[in-house]
């Protein structure tokens, strides 16, 4: 048996959290504020975050992932917990419009609320302003089900989906996200403009559930923010609640193994040979490398190697981050930019896992909102590319150079004039530094892939089925990636974790609250 380390701060059931991103921390939040609990976060590296790290180099500041703020009330609601006001501790920015999207020809949307959308889609195609209109009305019930009321929800037994699967035929979820929208829209360029948003969260618009059209009332219903100082900002906002609730981080503590005897959870092993002893740990490392790598095969009957090599997996991204001493005021804070295919694109990298000539990049370019990302007059940018994920065979050590160089030539070449002329700082991740880095498997981008047979019951469950005291939250298990259903995913544990420790294994629906 391991012997129990010393607690600090609060006394009561010890957790341990392994990994300090916006799941793990969202859960720790949420645990520690009961005062039943003390809770301490292990971090792998130096740094606090996750994939919501941050690069610093010569004035520039680069948020390493998620930048996109679509639900802001859930952040408020972490603060609230501990009777404090978020605006205490980071400052949203409103980000409008929420997207430009450009087209192969040249001519772009700007994708805003729906109120600046009609004007916009009447110039382009419209026969479809009524059709867009209706699908706004359309996307609202999905967003009550499926996101007010379904992702707070954890689908711990088959019966548990089968009791939502009648709301879920009606809402047409057998639909593919496109296929929705074109249920409504004619024209080809507004199709990709109201159905790309699944991309965002590492899945193909031809291939997930039309319940992911929601996200269009999410952000109709609460805009699109940013953290002044970028997301990293969020992130010490956080870590700063957990601390003055009592929490611990600890950094450059990386775990190992998740030990188990008599498939109960006892604590975990780090690097450095240290154990931690829990009779609960919560996992906010991708669910196929915690169970994979960090825990014995022999406790696994139903998360076994099997089950995570032959699941889908979301593409992989070539991210390269940039700074220049030019600044481009043209450029929007969000911006998509299309090659000439679509569909067949995506089928190359879900489906087909091969790197083509052309591609599509969405363009970050924070300096728009907040300047001080920059030195005085230089401009901050990330673009993101989606690539397929390591079953590829892609050898990126060969790859990485040649693709990054054409990647920047288009942009100098199209969008941003002078950029090679103008570059300060660079650096890239690959798949394999997702792989390396992040523990993230086939170094996928956001996790399992969101479609239906991986979605609700059928994802990794927020309670281990194998072993008790075990939880998972984050992009891979339920409700799914994207930071509203990351904090989501850790309410959904914290719960889990709050009624099997009083004895009772039912969650009644009010103990989600209600999101308004």
């Amino acid at each position: 048996m391991i012997n129990d380390e010393k607690k600090n701060g609060t006394q009561g059931t010890k957790v341990i959290i392994i990994g300090s991103g916006f799941g793990g921390l969202s859960a720790g939040i949420r645990l520690q504020a009961t005062g039943k609990y003390q809770v301490t976060i292990l971090e792998k590296i130096e740094q606090i975050g996750g994939r919501a790290r941050v690069f610093k180099e010569n004035g520039f500041s680069f948020d390493a992932g998620p930048t996109v703020i679509t639900a802001p009330f859930m952040f408020e609601e972490l603060f609230s917990l501990y009777n404090k006001k978020i605006e205490d501790y980071v400052e949203f920015l409103p980000v409008e419009p929420y997207y430009r999207i450009y087209f192969d020809d040249g001519t772009f949307f700007d994708y805003a609320h729906p109120d600046e959308n009609i004007p916009q889609i009447a110039q382009l195609s419209p026969q479809d302003t009524d059709g867009y209109k209706r699908m706004v009305k359309a996307v609202e019930p999905i967003f009550e089900k499926g996101f007010k009321e379904l992702s707070f929800k954890p689908f711990d037994s088959f019966w548990s989906m089968m009791k939502v699967a009648p709301s879920l035929f009606r809402l047409q979820s057998y639909r593919s996200n496109y296929n929705f929208v074109s249920k409504y829209i004619k024209n080809e360029k507004l199709r990709i403009v109201f159905s790309f948003h699944p991309l965002l969260i590492g899945g193909n618009p031809f291939s997930v559930p039309s319940i992911y059209s929601l996200i269009q009332f999410l952000e109709k219903e609460y805009g699109i923010w940013f953290a002044k100082g970028g997301t990293t900002t969020l992130v010490h906002a956080l870590c700063k609640l957990f601390k003055e609730m009592g929490g611990e981080i600890l950094t450059k503590e990386e775990v190992t193994e998740i030990v188990v005897e008599k498939k109960k959870v006892v604590g975990v092993r780090t690097e450095a040979g240290k154990l931690y002893s829990s009779s609960i740990v919560i996992s906010n490392a991708d669910p196929a490398f915690t169970y994979t790598k960090l825990i014995d095969k022999k406790w696994r009957k139903k998360n076994s190697d099997k089950r995570y090599k032959k699941a889908k997996y979301s593409m992989s991204l070539v991210v390269i981050y940039f700074g220049t001493k030019k600044q481009y005021p043209e450029m929007k804070h969000h911006t998509i930019i299309l090659g000439s295919r679509y569909k067949g694109l995506l089928e190359d990298i879900f489906k087909r896992k091969i790197l083509t000539e052309d591609f599509s990049s969405y363009l970050h370019v924070p300096t728009r909102t907040d300047p001080d990302l920059a030195p005085e007059g230089h401009e901050a940018f990330y673009i993101l590319v989606p690539v397929p994920h390591q079953d590829s065979g892609i050898n990126w050590e060969e790859k990485a150079e040649p693709f990054k160089q054409k990647i920047l030539k288009f942009l100098d070449e199209n969008y941003l004039p002078g950029l090679l002329d103008n570059l300060v700082v660079e650096r890239m991740l690959t798949p394999l530094d997702f792989e390396r880095d992040y523990n993230s498997y086939k170094g996928s981008g956001f996790s399992i892939e969101p479609i239906f047979t991986q979605s609700a019951w059928f994802r990794p469950h927020n309670k281990s089925e194998d072993i008790e005291g075990l939880y998972l939250v984050g992009a891979g298990t339920h409700p799914g990636a994207g930071l509203p259903g990351v904090i989501a995913s850790a309410k959904v544990t914290s719960d889990l974790i709050k009624r099997y420790q009083n004895g009772s294994t039912t969650i009644k629906r009010q103990d989600y609250g209600n999101f308004n």
